[in-house]
């Protein structure tokens, strides 16, 4: 082989240990922040794909959550919209699906929000940081509780079903979502107090 070809196969060869050891540390880094999450496995199936682009940032992070989260509400919103345009629901089921669907509407909002408001964090210090931090924290919260308010008009004994088991099972997982979004970014917003976080 001349020279050409050897300096070439070592290029290869660093840059895939290079990217290796890339992918590994934002994969060790995704795993060990999602420990601090309610749900860390589905914590970490969901941003697992994000580990490259993220590597080690708590804001870009927190802001994958909510994005994972957000996609998720929009098409349970979806799905739940299709059953209240549906016919033939019971009307205590169909008043269930209508105000669930009002709940969803609100909880996109929010999350909304909270994406558009990280996307700026980075021009933000001291009391101003504070401040936007808060915000995002009570959209955030605010999503949550939608999605739970949702979910509870689902547990009165006499709404069961088809339709019922259907809605709860999604809310549960979007719940799940939004819950582990918060918690990441209750985690940055202490990092970034504590000194400790990455810009």
């Amino acid at each position: 082989m001349d020279k050409l070809g050897v300096y070439l196969q070592i290029l290869l060869v660093a840059l895939h240990y290079t990217t290796s050891n890339a992918s590994t540390a934002g994969m060790h880094y995704v795993i060990a922040s999602c420990n601090t999450t309610r749900y860390p496995s589905l914590c970490v199936r969901c941003l697992s794909s994000y580990a490259d682009s993220i590597q080690g940032n708590d804001l870009k992070l927190a802001k994958a959550a909510i994005s994972v989260s957000l996609n998720n509400a929009k098409s349970t919103t979806a799905y739940i919209s299709k059953l209240a345009a549906s016919s033939g629901l019971k009307p205590n089921i169909y008043q269930a699906v209508k105000d669930c669907v009002n709940n969803m509407n609100n909880c996109v909002s929010s999350l909304n929000q909270s994406v558009q408001e990280l996307e700026r964090m980075g021009q933000f210090r001291g009391q101003s940081f504070e401040w936007h931090m808060s915000n995002i924290k009570t959209w955030v919260s605010s999503a949550l509780t939608n999605q739970n308010t949702c979910s509870r008009g689902f547990s009165d004994g006499s709404v069961d079903g088809p339709v019922k088991v259907a809605v709860v099972r999604r809310m549960s997982y979007v719940t799940q979502l939004t819950s582990n979004a918060l918690a990441l970014v209750n985690r940055f917003a202490l990092r970034h107090k504590a000194g400790t976080h990455m810009p």
